[in-house]
């Protein structure tokens, strides 16, 4: 059995069925009472990994874990070694762990101090581990598209400077290989798209897809700053911004990781702006 933590996000939306897909007796887990777009043959337990004890129950018979901590629980909460504690002692013994980029190209980041806290959890765990540190996604785009929709408008910082973002459906088929697939313990494996892109040329992308005009409006940091206060913590926001706007050379490298694990290339942001392309119609 394993058990996949958030399932209903942008990563487990599409990890489940893979696994569901690949015959795994799946456990989806979300901190709703009920979930209706699983397949059929996926279990649904409402938990919330910011609380151990709630996980217990869930985790009792699995044998491999996708573990990720969503929003403000990357900051502040219990001890990680509950949670890996709680996953030991149901019988767990594959852990892969959804980590951030920035965890090896800015360790010392006040941002994910608790995130790398929970890395270090599961390397000592004994589990048979594997780590994944994706830079950024493709789908922080869909925070555009309610000024595409309504003003034919993106709205963002550091126009022209580009980053490898990857597809979370890339990053799903990376979880879903290191937790069905043995070859993989041990490893940590940084995530990248298969070409740096900037928000101007995301935007442009968007605009090709659509088939219309799409106008881009830089905005300053602290206007970004204000924006991003509506919907991320406010330790987050300053590390964000400066990955965002002065990246180092390696949050601009693209990483062949993923097509290592996939053997298959990752997919570019025009595919994932076709995929999703009626959040912006």
């Amino acid at each position: 059995m394993i058990v996949v933590t958030g399932a209903t996000g942008n990563i487990g939306q599409h990890l489940v069925p893979l696994l569901a897909d690949a015959g795994e007796d799946v456990v989806a887990v979300s901190r709703r009472s009920e979930l209706r777009e699983l397949p059929p043959e996926v279990r649904h337990a409402q938990a919330d990994t910011g609380n151990s004890s709630s996980m217990r129950p869930v985790l009792d018979g699995a044998h491999a874990f996708f573990l990720m901590l969503g929003g403000e629980l990357n900051s502040h909460g219990e001890s990680p070694h509950a949670l890996v504690d709680a996953a030991l002692d149901a019988g767990v013994k594959r852990i892969v762990l959804l980590s951030s980029q920035i965890n090896s190209t800015r360790p010392a980041a006040p941002s994910h101090a608790r995130l790398r806290a929970l890395e270090a959890a599961v390397r000592a765990s004994g589990a048979d581990f594997t780590i994944l540190r994706p830079g950024g996604f493709a789908s922080n785009a869909f925070a555009w598209a309610e000024s595409v929709r309504a003003k034919r408008t993106v709205f963002a910082p550091f126009g022209d400077v580009a980053l490898p973002v990857i597809d979370p459906a890339d990053i799903a088929a990376v979880a879903a290989a290191t937790l069905h697939e043995d070859g993989h313990t041990g490893r940590t494996y940084e995530l990248t798209g298969p070409e740096a892109i900037s928000p101007r040329q995301q935007s442009a992308a968007i605009s090709r897809a659509l088939g219309e005009e799409i106008a881009f409006v830089e905005l300053s940091r602290d206007q970004a700053h204000t924006h991003m206060a509506q919907f991320m913590p406010e330790e987050i926001i300053g590390g964000t911004l400066d990955i965002l706007g002065t990246p180092l050379p390696a949050e601009q490298t693209i990483s062949p990781a993923a097509e290592n694990v996939l053997h298959r290339p990752t997919r570019p942001f025009s595919e994932w702006v076709a995929r999703n392309l009626p959040a912006f119609q």
